[in-house]
């Protein structure tokens, strides 16, 4: 399953943050900024935790191999 790229989506919203003359609209997408970036940082979290389980697991089945 592909993960979307947030901290793409963040700097979009950032730019799109600069490029209006709107206060609400800024407002609106520097929020999304931030929404965008913390998805990045939970997605970044899980990535390092599945991979940590994943060598875990490998490393019990390779130990049961051997014992």
């Amino acid at each position: 399953m592909a993960n979307p790229d947030y901290r793409a989506l963040a700097a979009q919203a950032h730019a799109d943050a600069g490029a209006t003359s709107l206060a609400n609209v800024r407002d609106r997408c520097l929020r999304a900024e931030a929404a965008w970036l913390e998805m990045a940082r939970r997605q970044e979290m899980t990535d390092k935790a599945r991979a940590r389980r994943d060598a875990e697991t490998a490393a019990a089945a390779a130990e049961r191999l051997l014992s």
